[in-house]
């Protein structure tokens, strides 16, 4: 079980709109880059670990098109966290022994799907009011269509509430929209971003208002995507070519957590402890502190969320998200930093591909292959996904060979 394992080869697709394919064509095209950029084959896996939320598709579907070998396909749904579900499984098997290297792909077809579940979670015979039923709808409050059993009021309320408890005496409409500035200003720098568009302040501020603070620019963007990553064992990696050595990505840690139970969190999501617990653990699996982080990719599905994980996954004082973001430390050029990609606001939501294409961010960076938007000398970095349900899925990776 102490097994190392490494990222051999990692690729994703251009997220947007792409109503040319289907879901397997997407899948199929991550996949096979990714084995392109390792070098490696299908004959070469020993398990596929296959991510696909919405479509409700299935990894022995994609065989057929990238190769039917007989080896077992562990089917994963996971929230948003799905594709980095995906991911551990395959680095699991590694780890318990029953293969030396696996693929792991993650894929949806968002584009057009609108704001997902807007009903509010329950519905009325003229369609027009939302009336609480089930589990769920007893404990919930009646806050209309888009409320707080929905993603968009949850995390508005999550990011108010940081701000309440910290005292902050600011703006929040100003401090959540420049958070949207950053990101969007990163995609810029991003060929497969969803959105490459830089936004000014007021440009984020003067559009839809989704759920405040947070207006339809500060919000991720659905969208169709595919990413795939090939891992690999410590021991078979030393058998493989000095290219491949060199560009393997270590997978210093990966952890998965859910909510533990709190009264509270029946009828508001928290989204903060799972994802403090998953820090923590994968801070003491890899032996590295905060400070040790050369760039972040964490969930940002709302600028309020961002903000809220600076904290959860201490990179600031706890309590201290404001500063640090005021700071300029989470900019491309500041001391951490967080979402170069873009984000989920810019770069795109295709919720099964999010994981690892997260991951594939950290690890194009950790290899110096980022192109402009190279962080340099970064040789650590996290990566960060949540999902509402709940699950938290966090990596560290490090720029060591075998």
């Amino acid at each position: 079980m102490s097994e190392d394992v490494f990222i051999l080869g990692i690729n994703m697709t251009k997220f947007g709109k792409h109503p040319d394919l289907d879901i397997q064509d997407l899948g199929a095209q991550a996949a096979m880059a990714a084995l392109a950029d390792a070098d490696v084959s299908m004959g070469d896996m020993g398990i596929l670990a296959y991510g696909n939320l919405v479509g409700q598709t299935f990894g022995q579907q994609l065989q057929k098109q990238i190769g039917q070998t007989g080896i077992p396909v562990y089917n994963v749904q996971n929230a948003c966290a799905t594709g980095a579900t995906a991911l551990r499984t395959a680095i699991m098997a590694i780890k318990a022994g029953e293969c030396d290297m696996g693929l792991a792909v993650g894929v949806e077809k968002l584009a057009g799907a609108g704001l997902l579940g807007a009903g509010g979670g329950g519905g009325s015979k003229d369609g027009h009011h939302w009336e609480p039923s089930g589990r769920v709808g007893a404990v919930a409050t009646t806050d209309g269509r888009i409320g707080t059993q929905q993603m968009p009021g949850t995390f508005a309320q999550v990011g108010m509430e940081y701000l309440y408890k910290n005292d902050y005496e600011g703006t929040p409409f100003e401090l959540f929209a420049k958070i949207s500035v950053k990101n969007h200003k990163h995609s810029t720098l991003n060929p497969l971003a969803a959105y490459t568009k830089e936004m000014s302040l007021e440009q984020v501020m003067g559009d839809m208002m989704i759920a405040y603070p947070n207006t339809r620019p500060m919000c991720s963007a659905n969208c169709d995507g595919a990413a795939a990553a090939v891992v690999v064992s410590a021991a078979k990696l030393k058998t493989l070519s000095a290219e491949q050595q060199r560009r393997a990505v270590k997978v210093s840690a990966s952890v998965l957590t859910s909510d533990p139970w709190q009264e509270a969190c029946q009828v508001l999501p928290d989204v903060n402890t799972l994802t403090r617990v998953a820090a923590k653990e994968a801070y003491e699996q890899a032996g590295v502190s905060p400070e040790d982080l050369d760039l972040v990719e964490l969930h940002d599905c709302f600028a309020t969320a961002e903000l809220v994980h600076y904290d959860n996954l201490q990179l600031c004082e706890p309590g201290g998200a404001v500063d640090f973001f005021e700071s300029g430390a989470p900019w491309r050029d500041g001391s951490t930093p967080v979402n170069v990609s873009g984000g989920l606001q810019s770069k795109g939501h295709p919720i099964s591909a999010t994981g690892i294409a997260n991951i594939w961010e950290v690890c194009h960076h950790l290899r110096g292959e980022a192109g402009d938007r190279q962080i340099e000398g970064a040789k650590v970095g996290m990566a960060h996904v949540i999902g509402l349900g709940s699950a938290c899925g966090v990596h560290i990776l490090e720029s060591s060979a075998a």
